[in-house]
């Protein structure tokens, strides 16, 4: 596997090794001890799955503590622009962007910690899975407005179909954690 890290401090994309054959492909899409060697020692402990058309936007999603996730994203079928924003105080990259295309043909991987906004863009329709480091609680929940001008996110699409819960998260200037 190649951990490629980001300019943003903790975000990591992950290539894995495939082994094409007449039959199909085989590639190992997680093993603790080869990533925490490369910096990511976590535990998951809940597995998620969406489907998604293309033109859906998913985010700015995270949740506060005590139950900040990591996650661990990656695309069963189809491709999306996957984006992290970081939020962490005091951070020296607080609302800087990154973002990752993911799609079948690569099976890559996206790490985002902890502290930090994620959503993305289906430019196909799409099965997305990640793993989380914590467990989803309600309460917790929190997102900015995928659309906020402070961010200024290019998600390389005109139009996209967003829920009426992600069209009024508030912008970042007015995030509460």
């Amino acid at each position: 596997m190649e951990f490629i890290k980001t300019s943003i401090e903790g975000l990591v994309e992950i290539k894995p090794k495939v082994f094409p054959d007449p039959r199909g492909y085989f590639f190992e899409s997680y093993q603790y001890e080869l990533f925490k060697a490369n910096g990511i020692d976590e535990h998951f402990v809940q597995d998620n799955q969406s489907y998604s058309t293309a033109g859906v936007l998913r985010g700015l999603h995270m949740q506060r503590e005590p139950f900040a996730q990591g996650k661990l994203v990656r695309v069963i079928k189809g491709k999306v622009l996957d984006v992290a924003v970081d939020v962490r105080k005091g951070s020296p990259t607080y609302g800087k962007w990154e973002s990752v295309i993911l799609d079948t043909e690569q099976h890559n991987m996206f790490y985002v910690p902890p502290g930090f906004l994620h959503g993305f863009v289906t430019l196909e329709d799409a099965i997305f899975s990640y793993k989380c480091t914590n467990t989803y609680n309600k309460a917790s929940e929190t997102g900015v407005v995928w659309n906020d001008p402070e961010l200024n996110i290019d998600w390389g699409i005109e139009n996209p179909l967003v829920s009426e819960k992600d069209q009024i998260l508030p912008q970042l200037k007015d995030l509460v954690f």
